[in-house]
């Protein structure tokens, strides 16, 4: 760990000498309806948020300043529905042998995504966001929505969430951290590189309500969900658990804030008689702030899925028994050009649980380049090591993805 803390420190100290402060991304459908410049939420660039974009979040997007409202009794909502079209173009190469992986060979993947976002305020304790993506098969269209319903209780803000997504699990109910917590929310591309919670797959479908309670200087939720979406099940009262504390103080001009994350429960799946348990838990911790005159991000996961008794219903984060499941990672990001660009350097150890061939490490480098606030160039490239690696890897050890991000 010393190693990868030093490197980190040496990229980031060489970048230095480059450095003037720079703007972010954002979704355009949020910065209509507030009128407000983009880094008025993020740090450094879309989808970190810095302090304002989690309160933002956390008061459910009902914030407004941008446009009118049509206002009425018990009606208050923005004259415009807001939406944003988002999408992805990457190329992704690995040096892995299979030939039956397009990614071994290079593969445009255009577009990795393509979404519809609407969001905003629904009244004055209300908002929401959808994204509406370009379905195949049977994915289901909406991929992720929810509608948080809040009231302030003196300084705290309560929020009840119904919320339902394909892929972020039921962190997706309430998240405001940038370290991974949730997918979507994280600093570079390739998620399960830097973030200890994308790489043993803590996420997935979910449909559920949470509960939310948010201050200025952490918040607490708690979320009843089934990992399922886009459907009703027949195991009605088979709830899965989800608990999240965070602290977000600001200290001598840095943002910190760090957390933990659990899940579990045991209940049936769709079908009403297969069992399905969920067993794990993840710390994280950030840092953002100012190094002397340059911006600066750091990010730590540590996460564990806990191993499967043989005796008893597997735990679909780890379905192994000879132990847990761990990974652990940190990143730092840094800013390098005015308005324009930055530079960043993680490392990440993972801990499969099996007895042989278990342990991977990860170096990943990446760069982002805005061509606009809104339209974003990304690299990123991975090398893998560990003795998960002493042997033939069919997708490799080594990985690249360059992605064109736009929102609009």
């Amino acid at each position: 760990m010393r190693r990868a803390i030093v490197a980190v420190a040496a990229i980031l100290l060489m970048a230095a000498t480059l450095y003037v402060p720079r703007e972010a991304s954002a979704i355009p459908a949020f910065a209509r309806q507030t009128g407000m410049a983009c880094n008025t939420c993020h740090f450094q660039h879309f989808p970190l948020l810095n302090q304002f974009g989690r309160d933002f979040k956390a008061k459910g997007f009902t914030m407004v300043g941008g446009q009118s409202l049509v206002e009425g009794e018990m009606l208050s909502l923005p004259s415009v529905l807001n939406a944003s079209m988002v999408t992805k173009f990457r190329y992704h190469k690995r040096n892995g042998d299979a030939n039956d992986s397009g990614a071994n060979k290079g593969a445009f993947e255009m577009p990795d995504e393509a979404a519809l976002l609407l969001g905003g305020r629904v009244g004055e304790h209300i908002g929401f966001i959808l994204e509406v993506q370009f379905a195949e098969d049977d994915t289901p269209a909406f991929a992720s929505y929810k509608m948080p319903i809040g009231f302030d209780a003196g300084q705290a803000h309560l929020e009840v969430v119904p919320f339902a997504t394909d892929a972020f699990g039921p962190q997706f109910s309430f998240e405001l951290l940038n370290t991974g917590a949730q997918r979507s929310i994280r600093v570079l591309e390739n998620r399960t590189a830097i973030s200890a919670v994308q790489q043993l797959g803590l996420q997935g479908a979910a449909q559920g309500v949470g509960l939310a309670a948010y201050h200025n200087t952490g918040y607490v939720t708690y979320a009843a969900w089934q990992p399922e979406t886009g459907k009703a099940t027949s195991a009605s009262g088979d709830f899965f658990h989800y608990f999240r504390i965070a602290a977000t103080p600001q200290v001598s001009g840095w943002d910190l804030a760090g957390g933990l994350q659990w899940w579990g429960g045991t209940g049936k799946l769709d079908d009403g008689t297969t069992y399905n348990k969920k067993d794990a838990y993840a710390l994280d911790f950030q840092a953002q702030g100012n190094a002397g005159n340059f911006p600066l991000g750091v990010y730590v996961t540590y996460g564990n899925a806990k191993k499967s008794k043989a005796s008893e219903t597997a735990n679909t984060f780890n379905t192994g028994t000879n132990s847990d499941k761990t990974a652990w990672s940190i990143l730092g990001e840094l800013g390098v050009i005015p308005n324009k660009a930055t530079v960043a350097l993680g490392f990440l150890k993972s801990d499969d649980g099996t007895t042989a061939n278990n342990e991977e490490t990860v170096t990943t480098i990446g760069a982002t380049y805005l061509l606009a606030q809104n339209v974003e160039l990304q690299a990123n490239h991975s090398w893998k090591g560990g003795n998960k690696h002493d042997i033939t890897q069919a997708n490799g050890d080594q990985e690249t993805i360059l992605m064109l991000f736009a929102a609009f």
